[in-house]
């Protein structure tokens, strides 16, 4: 059976599998689904964290909880765009870690956009996918 995405990083590009993502990502037809940007709100209602780190990890959890229910996996994730506040490369490599965490192995291509504010002024960090539905 073939792959329902195939990932490429051409040798003429720079290694982005050494970072754990993909330059390209071919899809094959089928379903798609495009989940909103995820933020660090709770449906709880708690306070979202001041350090970046932890806002990404309620972020990843919360782009995980679309997943299940789309019956999707980290492999489907086509792109991840990932938004951010004061986009510096410091900043990036903090929140790599629980962002490739949430991959969990997969290598889907990653957009990085520094802006200069998200929907409320506390919030750091926004996650938006483009999944290609499974079966």
């Amino acid at each position: 059976m073939t792959p329902t995405i195939v990932r490429l990083n051409p040798a003429s590009l720079p290694d982005a599998a050494a970072m754990g993502y993909s330059q390209i990502s071919i899809v094959e037809p089928g379903r798609m689904a495009y989940v909103s940007g995820q933020v660090a709100w709770r449906p709880n209602g708690e306070p979202v964290p001041a350090d970046l780190v932890e806002q990404m990890k309620i972020v990843a959890a919360n782009a995980k909880v679309a997943l299940d229910a789309l019956g999707a996996s980290p492999a489907d994730i086509v792109i991840a765009r990932c938004f951010m506040t004061d986009l510096t490369p410091d900043r990036l490599n903090q929140i790599f870690p629980p962002l490739l965490a949430m991959f969990n192995g997969a290598m889907p291509c990653i957009t990085g956009v520094g802006v200069a504010a998200l929907a409320a002024p506390d919030l750091q960090v926004e996650l938006e996918l483009t999944v290609r539905l499974p079966g």
